[in-house]
C-alpha cells in the first residue's frame, strides 16, 4: 500500500500559476501509476491527469489540456502536477491517487488516495 499527502495548494489570480506536490510513503511507490483529480463544492469529483509508472506516458483531461503538466520523481517518492493559465473554474480540491502497474481516467479504479489541497483561482 501507499500513502499519499498533498500540497502546494493556495491562492492565485486567474492566469497565473501553482505546482502541487503529492509525496508518497512506501518502498513500492515505483509500481504505482499516478493520477490527479479535482472535485468543486457541489460536483462530481473528476479526472485531471494521469501519469505510468515510469513517467513516460501522460494523459490529461481536454478541459485542461496545454495547461496542466503532470510529472513524477521516483527517487523522491512524488509526484506534481504543474498548473499554468489559472481559470476561476478549475478552483477545487485537487487530489492525488495510486493505483497498480497502469494508470486510468476512471477515479473508481484508483485504490489510494491523498487527503486532497485547496486550488483557490480568483477573477
Amino acid at each position: 500500500q501507499v500513502q499519499l499527502v498533498e500540497s502546494g495548494g493556495g491562492l492565485v489570480q486567474a492566469g497565473g500559476s501553482l505546482r502541487l506536490s503529492c509525496a508518497a510513503s512506501g518502498r513500492t511507490f515505483s509500481s504505482y501509476a499516478m493520477g490527479w483529480f479535482r472535485q468543486a463544492p457541489g460536483k462530481e469529483r473528476e479526472f485531471v491527469a494521469a501519469i505510468s509508472l515510469s513517467g513516460s506516458s501522460t494523459y490529461y483531461a481536454d478541459s485542461v489540456k496545454g495547461r496542466f503538466t503532470i510529472s513524477r520523481d521516483n527517487a523522491k517518492n512524488t509526484v506534481y502536477l504543474q498548473m499554468n493559465s489559472l481559470k476561476p473554474e478549475d478552483t477545487a480540491v485537487y487530489y492525488c491517487a495510486a493505483r497498480r502497474y497502469y494508470y486510468s481516467v476512471n477515479k473508481n479504479e484508483y485504490a489510494y488516495w491523498g487527503q486532497g489541497t485547496q486550488v483557490t483561482v480568483s477573477s
